[in-house]
């Protein structure tokens, strides 16, 4: 059995059989080397690796520090001197080991019974070629604490905050819920959870948003007929428009236009305007 922080099973050519390339396996049983390992990560005690063996190949335990180094411990049988009868006088047959642990501590888990052959002098547990494929039994399995999971909240992904500056609101849902089946949930009152209903509203993006131009109207075109110009003012203010700021503090590539060609129409032809008759 090794004992460690992050446990991982390697052959002589360098292929992971368990916790390696990057990932991390589930706990359950593999068959490796022709003999089956069980790995076990309980969540209040170091994990282990436990295999009745004999294995036919080379394996390497490794451990994956991420922690203070615990160490490993480990525990080995030596090979049986048998002084009776060899293999070949002997019997074996197939049977159930002990009901393993609940694979869920609630809302429904399954826990089994896996078969493996022994010798019927001493009945230590052999590899399964030495007993008759055709009579092995089939793994019993049955469900296990089936009573609800205790009430918790779900707490929802925040929503996109309603604006980027000058504060914002988002969003996200809270619901208090019971996981009464392996894929089954219920929808409970807020009282049913016992513990402080996390906050489903909150501001977000306070920082302020930072100055902008803002334009007053239009003048009258001048002069009143031809080509001519109308101007208006551009003021730098922020984004509450409470302020006004130097042009400065505005980009000054995205400026509005202050002046703009305009025209009121064609001016009349000129004419001749005869003034009054002076004295002889």
């Amino acid at each position: 059995m090794f004992k460690s922080g992050e446990t991982s099973l390697k052959s002589e050519e360098d292929d992971y059989y368990l916790n390696g390339a990057w990932t991390i396996d589930w706990p359950r049983k593999f068959d490796i080397g022709r003999t089956a390992f069980h790995y076990r990560r309980p969540s209040d005690e170091p994990e282990s690796l436990e295999a009745l063996g004999p294995t036919t190949e080379n394996l390497f335990v490794m451990v994956l520090l991420q922690e203070q180094n615990l160490g490993i411990r480990y525990r080995f049988n030596m090979p049986i001197q048998r002084t009776g009868s060899g293999d070949n006088e002997v019997g074996f047959s197939w049977h159930h080991l002990p009901w393993s642990e609940c694979s869920a501590t609630c809302a429904g888990g399954s826990q089994k019974q896996e078969v493996v052959c022994k010798r019927l002098d001493d009945n230590s547990v052999v590899q399964n070629s030495y007993c008759e494929p055709d009579s092995k039994p089939s793994e019993n399995l049955r469900d296990c604490n089936t009573e609800p999971c205790p009430p918790e909240w779900f707490i929802g992904d925040w929503s996109e905050c309603g604006q980027t500056c000058d504060g914002g609101t988002r969003t996200r849902t809270v619901l208090c819920i019971r996981k009464i089946g392996p894929a089954e949930e219920e929808t409970l009152e807020d009282t049913f959870c016992l513990t402080h209903r996390p906050i489903e509203r909150e501001s977000c993006n306070n920082q302020s948003c930072p100055p902008k131009w803002v334009t007053l109207e239009w003048s009258e075109c001048t002069p009143k007929c031809g080509p001519g110009f109308k101007h208006r003012i551009a003021l730098c203010k922020s984004s509450d428009l409470t302020k006004t700021f130097p042009a400065t503090h505005c980009p000054s590539h995205n400026k509005p236009p202050v002046r703009m060609r305009c025209s009121l129409g064609r001016c009349p032809p000129p004419r001749w305007i005869p003034g009054d008759w002076g004295q002889v």
